[in-house]
C-alpha cells in the first residue's frame, strides 16, 4: 500500500536532514573511536580467555603466545595493506572492510579445533586489527585541525580502554556459565558498525580534492620521509614491544599462583583489577591529547613512557617485595600502569600523519606503526618463554627496558605540534 512507502520516503528524509547537521569531524571521529573500541574487544577476548584456551588444548605458555603473535604479525600486514587501500579507494571504505574483516574472524575463532586453526583465525582478526586503525587515524587526523587534532585523535585512542573494559567484563560474565566458544561468537556483532559508517561519514576535504597522485610504499623511503619513516617505524617498534609484552600476559599474571611469579588473585578479581587499570588507560590516553596540544608531542610522549618504565617495573614484581600487601599495591599501581603504559599511543596517529603529504598518509601511518607492531609480536611469546623458566612476573619486568629506550627514541623525530596538514 502507499502508507508503508510514504513512511519510509519520511523517514529517509528525516535521516538526511538529520546527518547533514552533524558536523562530519564528529562522525568521523564517532566511528573510528567505536570501531577501534570493538576492535579492541575482539582482539582481546583471546587475552581474557587465554587460561580457558590453554586448559582445553593443553598448550605451554609459550605456545598460547605463539597464537598471539600470530595476531600480531597479521595486524602488522593488515595496518600497512590498510594504509595503502586507504590511499587509494578513500578512508571510510577501508574503515568499513577493517571492521566487517575483525568481527567475522572474531566468530569463525570459536570454530577453532587446535594450534594451527585458532592461530589462522586470530591472525584474520589481526588484519582488521592493524587495519581499523590505519584507516581511522587517518581519517580523524584529516578532518580535525592543528589545534586539536592532538586531543581528537586521543579520544580515538582511548575507544582501545573502553574495548578492553568491554572485553574484561563480557568474559567475566560468559566464560564461567557458558565458556570461550560463545564469548568469540559475540565478537561477531561489531559488523553492525558498518551501517553507521556507510550512512553517516564522508570523506575528509583535504583527499577529496587531492590534485597529486597517490604514492607507493617505496616513495616512504626516498627524499626526506626516508629519515622520518625509519625513525618513527624503530620508536613503535619499541613501545609496541613494551606495550604487548605487557598486556598480553597481564591477565594471566593476575591470576597465576605465587608459587609461578603471578599475584593468585581469582578471575573475578583479576578482571576487577584489570577493570581499574582500563579507567586509568582511558584517563591516559585523553590527558595525553592535551598535553601534547599544548606542550608538544615529544616531552608528552618521553615523560609518559618514562613514567610507563618505573610503574610496570614495580607492578610485575610485587608479588615478591610487597608480601601480604600485594593485592592493595596493585590495585593502586594498576591505574597507573594503565594511565603511562598505554595513554602514550595517542601519539601516533596525530604525529604520523603530520609527518606525511596527503597523497602518502596513509601509506606512511600505516607502514611506520604497523611494522613495528609486525616486529612487537615477539613480545607475546619472548615473555611466555621466559615466564616458563623464570615465573611470569619476572618476565613482565623485561618491558621496562623498551619503555625507557622509546623515550630517547622520540627525539630522532621533528616537533609537530601544530602542524597544518600538506595537501
Amino acid at each position: 500500500s502507499d502508507g508503508p512507502v510514504v513512511t519510509l520516503e519520511v523517514f529517509l528524509r528525516e535521516r538526511s536532514r538529520i546527518l547533514g547537521r552533524i558536523d562530519p569531524k564528529w562522525t568521523a571521529l564517532w566511528a573510528a573511536m567505536l570501531g577501534y573500541m570493538l576492535d579492541a574487544m575482539d582482539f582481546l577476548l583471546y587475552v581474557f580467555a587465554l587460561s580457558a584456551i590453554q586448559k582445553e588444548f593443553g598448550f605451554t605458555n609459550a605456545q598460547a603466545g605463539l597464537v598471539g603473535s600470530a595476531g600480531l604479525v597479521s595486524s602488522a600486514l593488515g595496518g600497512i595493506a590498510a594504509g595503502i587501500l586507504c590511499d587509494k579507494i578513500g578512508r571510510r571504505k577501508t574503515l568499513i572492510l577493517t571492521i566487517l574483516a575483525y568481527s567475522l574472524a572474531s566468530g569463525g575463532t570459536a570454530l577453532a579445533t587446535g594450534l594451527a586453526s585458532l592461530m589462522f583465525w586470530r591472525a584474520l582478526v589481526g588484519l582488521g586489527l592493524g587495519g581499523e586503525w590505519s584507516a581511522g587515524a587517518t581519517l580523524v587526523s584529516e578532518s580535525w585541525p592543528a589545534e586539536n587534532r592532538g586531543k581528537a585523535i586521543a579520544l580515538m585512542q582511548s575507544g582501545w580502554a573502553l574495548g578492553y573494559m568491554a572485553a574484561a567484563g563480557l568474559s567475566a560474565w560468559i566464560l564461567p556459565q557458558y565458556g570461550w566458544r560463545v564469548l568469540f561468537v559475540l565478537g561477531m556483532l561489531p559488523a553492525l558498525l558498518t551501517i553507521f559508517v556507510r550512512q553517516a561519514v564522508v570523506e575528509p576535504a583535504i583527499w577529496s580534492t587531492r590534485k597529486e597522485p597517490t604514492g607507493t610504499l617505496a616513495d616512504l623511503f626516498r627524499g626526506g620521509l626516508a629519515k622520518r619513516t625509519i625513525a618513527a617505524t624503530v620508536l613503535a617498534t619499541c613501545v609496541l614491544f613494551a606495550y604487548w609484552g605487557l598486556n598480553t600476559w597481564l591477565p594471566t599474571f593476575l591470576s597465576k599462583p605465587l608459587s609461578a611469579g603471578g599475584a593468585g588473585l581469582s578471575i573475578v578479581r583479576s578482571f576487577t583489577y584489570v577493570a581499574l587499570a582500563q579507567i586509568g588507560t582511558f584517563a591516559g590516553y585523553l590527558t595525553f591529547g592535551y598535553l601534547s596540544d599544548r606542550y608538544g608531542r615529544r616531552p608528552s610522549f618521553a615523560f609518559y613512557v618514562t613514567m610507563a618504565a618505573i610503574v610496570s617495573l614495580a607492578y610485575g614484581t610485587a608479588p615478591r617485595w610487597a608480601g601480604a600487601s600485594s593485592e592493595t599495591v596493585l590495585l593502586g599501581l594498576g591505574p597507573l600502569v594503565g594511565f603511562f603504559g598505554t595513554g602514550f599511543f595517542s601519539l601516533f596517529g596525530s604525529m604520523l600523519a603530520e609527518l606525511y603529504p596527503t597523497r602518502i598518509r596513509g601509506t606512511g601511518q600505516g607502514f611506520a606503526y604497523n611494522f613495528g607492531r609486525g616486529i612487537s609480536a615477539l613480545a607475546p611469546f619472548a615473555v611466555g618463554a621466559l615466564a616458563d623458566r623464570y615465573g611470569i612476573g619476572a618476565a613482565l619486568t623485561m618491558n621496562a627496558a623498551f619503555f625507557l629506550l622509546g623515550a630517547l627514541l622520540v627525539f630522532t623525530l621533528p616537533e609537530t605540534r601544530g602542524t597544518k596538514l600538506e595537501s
